[in-house]
């Protein structure tokens, strides 16, 4: 039986066992895949206080040091259910059942994909939403990076040391993304914008990814495809709850609360206006001192 269990091992959930743990409650944290979370997958991390620059699997890292130094209690494994009782919440995983008075969800979210045709088929043979685990895959290639917001353009940036070319394919005229991302992807020269257009086919050769179809009938020749067009809530697991969700995120109160008593939720798997590493930590600290004031 423990105090608090928490879904997901990506900042917001290692500061809330942080904080849990300095307060002196008894907490297991659970995750899935590997510590840090989608952390992992960035390539470089410039927008939090204290680091000008760190590599995305070195702050992981630094993040999983410290729950190590505090002796927090882990388990990787994948939670595949949650029973929400009055008193307790037991947590459901491919290896054991869990129990706590509270729960915190913290499971974050993952890449959403274009739904194209053999799009699934080629994830991971010429499709990737990772360009730190697959860009050395495509040295001295031509790639295609899809999407307008910071990551589509940081992600471009990190290929275009590696890569020959980039095509930079947005939807819209305006990208999204941070003003000084956008300034150094315009002014990198083997990053080549496509703009209000998309990718409506993938050209598959022999059983092999060989380019991409724009809307407008344009065929470009790339051997790998990088997507960045949003993301879908990790809730699967929740399917069966009653817990209050507007298009898969949670919904929570000023608290960090959900709509059942003891449940709590917290980063980027809540329904919010800004999604940032930043106000992710926060709300995991923010999420265990409401609950052990209460």
């Amino acid at each position: 039986m423990y105090d608090l269990i928490i879904i997901g091992m990506g900042i917001s959930g290692i500061t809330a066992s942080i904080y849990a743990k300095r307060a002196g409650m008894k907490v297991l944290l659970l995750e899935g895949s590997a510590p840090g979370g989608t952390i992992n997958k960035i390539s470089t991390i410039e927008n939090y206080p204290g680091y000008a620059s760190i590599a995305g699997p070195d702050f992981a890292y630094n993040l999983f040091e410290e729950v190590n130094k505090l002796q927090i209690e882990y388990k990787l494994e994948k939670v595949t259910d949650v029973i929400l009782e009055e008193t307790t919440k037991l947590v459901k995983t491919t290896s054991n059942v869990y129990e706590a008075k509270y729960l915190l969800i913290a499971s974050g979210r993952h890449p959403k994909m274009l739904g194209l045709k053999n799009e699934e088929k080629f994830l991971g043979r010429g499709i990737s939403t990772c360009a730190l685990c697959d860009g050395a895959l495509y040295k001295n290639s031509d790639v295609a990076v899809i999407g307008g917001g910071s990551s589509a353009l940081s992600e471009a940036l990190y290929l275009a040391n590696i890569v020959n070319k980039v095509y930079l394919i947005h939807r819209r005229e305006e990208f999204r993304g941070e003003d000084t991302l956008i300034k150094e992807v315009k002014e990198t020269k083997n990053i080549e914008l496509i703009l209000n257009n998309e990718v409506t086919e993938l050209k598959i050769e022999d059983d092999t990814l060989k380019g991409i179809v724009l809307k407008d009938g344009k065929e470009i020749n790339v051997k790998g495809i990088f997507i960045y067009v949003g993301f879908l809530p990790n809730t699967a697991f929740l399917e069966r709850t009653d817990l209050k969700m507007e298009d898969g995120y949670i919904v929570v109160d000023k608290y960090h609360e959900t709509n059942i008593k003891g449940v709590y939720a917290s980063g980027d798997v809540t329904k919010k206006e800004i999604y940032q590493i930043v106000n992710a930590a926060s709300e995991g600290a923010e999420a265990v001192v409401y609950m052990t004031n209460k």
